[in-house]
């Protein structure tokens, strides 16, 4: 059994506490091995930190019957570090996203763990709704909270500096574990995702600093949500809120002030200042010429996913935010 209930995840801290639960989670056991083509580690460190050498394994993590597979990036230091859990789009993998973002090279300059988890099926369950490939729309909530506590207890994870991130369908998964459990996470940021709606609504249930970046001209799914998609009886496309209206329902959850919205070269930026904690905020990025992509990502993007921006370094706008130098 894999019990929430570890004293090493109880703290206190200004987000309600979701780590009381007591959730089934079957087999903890994990084993790893070096992943195929793993980019160059980085070997800086940060100013007090002992350095190590940075690595980077796939790792396997056994839970609710399944056996879950991730990529983890060592930075080369020691100690208690911030992690980030970063999840793909749908009809990707954890290697696609890692070079789309380039997060693990970013955050280990930070000290900072990166897991990239792989979704069953290639995708993430992001709404509340059972689906014929999904019959357990809670799954990967579960799972993501098992990797949290197991990176806790093996890879010196901070529990204090835990934070969520993903692209499309991945950043609706952000979403999802940032709105269902506020208590796990110290920030999150999706990029070209949303929040469900309709039968597969996901509500915020409490204050978390969180971050939308989306494409003024996503041609996937457009930046004012997409209530209506097209059936599909075996993985339906999740219906969404707006990419504001996702961010706005976070900042409503957290008792957020009146947004303030702001030009900046290449992109427009709504903050909204979260009542509970001051400084920490709820952010919109609205990016100029961009589609359903990662903002400064090297990749070309599928066709029809249209343009990716290089007026703003999504990478480097999450990890500021996550850290507090972009709040």
């Amino acid at each position: 059994m894999c019990s929430l209930r570890d004293p090493s995840l109880r703290r206190p801290r200004r987000w309600p506490a979701a780590l009381a639960l007591a959730l089934p989670l079957a087999g903890c056991a994990a084993e790893s091995e070096r992943p195929d083509a793993a980019p160059p580690a980085s070997s800086s460190s940060p100013a007090g930190g002992t350095a190590t050498a940075a690595s980077e394994i796939r790792a396997h993590l056994r839970v609710d019957g399944h056996s879950r597979s991730y990529l983890l990036h060592r930075p080369a230091t020691d100690g208690p570090r911030p992690f980030v859990i970063a999840f793909h789009g749908r009809g990707s993998d954890a290697a696609e996203l890692r070079e789309q973002s380039r997060l693990e090279r970013a955050a280990g300059a930070r000290g900072m763990l990166v897991a990239y988890p792989e979704g069953l099926h290639n995708g993430w369950g992001a709404g509340t709704q059972a689906t014929e490939q999904r019959p357990d729309p809670d799954l990967d909530v579960r799972f993501t909270e098992a990797l949290i506590k197991h990176l806790v207890r093996t890879e010196q994870a901070d529990p204090e500096q835990v934070y969520v991130a993903g692209f499309s369908n991945g950043g609706s998964m952000a979403l999802r574990v940032a709105a269902q459990r506020p208590g796990l996470l110290a920030g999150a940021a999706s990029v070209s995702g949303q929040l469900p709606t309709g039968a597969a609504a996901v509500r915020p249930t409490g204050a978390v600093p969180v971050m939308v970046v989306y494409g003024a001209d996503d041609p996937v799914r457009p930046l004012d949500g997409w209530p209506s998609p097209p059936p599909d009886p075996k993985e339906p496309i999740i219906p969404t809120l707006s990419a504001r209206d996702s961010a706005a329902a976070f900042a409503a959850a957290g008792g957020a002030g009146e947004p303030v919205t702001e030009k900046k070269k290449g992109y427009d930026r709504t903050v909204w200042p979260l009542k509970e904690d001051a400084p920490a905020t709820v952010q919109l990025l609205v990016v100029d010429d961009a589609g359903h992509t990662w903002p400064g990502s090297s990749i070309t993007p599928p066709k029809g996913f249209g343009p990716t921006s290089r007026a703003l370094d999504a990478t480097d706008a999450i990890l500021a935010f996550f850290t507090g130098t972009g709040r």
